[in-house]
């Protein structure tokens, strides 16, 4: 009698658990006040100080063409690395993560479930810059989105990779130092904002080799000249594997 009743009844498929995992990840983060301000409100202030200020003056058509690439980028490294970097880590303090990990969902769900958050929240930073730099004169190019957009889903998956390494490798706190602190130091002297060519010398060398920096340059390239980096798209897809690999031999789910 109950079969009758419910026919449909029994377990989810994993795809319909991996979007679950997800549609409350991205709930998460967005009720989140400091995730907010990480990844919209930060954002978005660099961009103005970028366009009213004469740093990027020589670089590009317009200072808002060439400041809103980088702007993207740095919304991929806030939300890929940094806030899900800190979820991943308070989650794993409290539990969570153990117990999630011994659910039909499973590990590899969960993880799944992480990363379509992060892809979600991407979108919406990108309608959200990119609507504030349209207002300030930003016109990219058309045949730019296309490149622009797999570099970002690539660079966010550079920065997953690290910010889970980090949280599951580490104390929550020393999570929240790290990442907070990198966000930082690659924001401003990473080449993710600021182009190589105007940081000091001593980093112009090594920036190119950083994800924020290939990442920064890499969307540059796109969205103001219509190319492919390659350089950056390899280094990218480096740090993805190497990170990942890392996270997985070292990652500890409690």
């Amino acid at each position: 009698m109950s079969r009758l009743l419910t026919p449909n009844a029994g377990p989810a498929s994993l795809p319909r658990r991996i979007v679950q995992q997800g549609r409350y990840e991205t709930i998460t983060m967005l009720r989140n006040g400091e995730q907010l301000i990480l990844a919209i409100v930060l954002p978005l202030m660099a961009l103005v100080g970028l366009v009213v200020t004469p740093l990027l003056d020589g670089l590009g058509p317009s200072r808002v063409d060439t400041a809103t690439p980088g702007i993207l980028a740095l919304c991929a490294m806030s939300t890929a690395f940094t806030g899900q970097g800190i979820a991943t880590g308070f989650d794993r303090r409290y539990g969570v993560l153990r117990f999630l990990s011994t659910t039909p969902l499973g590990r590899g769900g969960l993880i799944a479930g992480k990363i379509l958050a992060v892809l979600v929240v991407l979108f919406l930073q990108v309608l959200v810059v990119g609507a504030v730099a349209g207002f300030l004169g930003w016109q990219p190019r058309p045949e730019a989105w296309l490149p622009g957009l797999g570099l970002l889903v690539l660079g966010a998956a550079a920065f997953t990779a690290l910010g889970l390494l980090v949280a599951g490798t580490v104390r929550p706190e020393a999570t929240l130092a790290i990442t907070n602190l990198l966000w930082i130091l690659l924001g401003a002297l990473g080449g993710i904002v600021v182009p190589a060519d105007r940081l000091p010398e001593a980093l112009q060398g090594i920036v190119h080799f950083l994800p924020s920096g290939a990442l920064g340059q890499g969307l540059r390239d796109a969205f103001l000249l219509g190319t492919i980096a390659l350089p950056a798209v390899l280094i990218l897809l480096l740090w993805t594997v190497l990170a990942g690999a890392a996270a997985i031999r070292w990652f500890k789910w409690n």
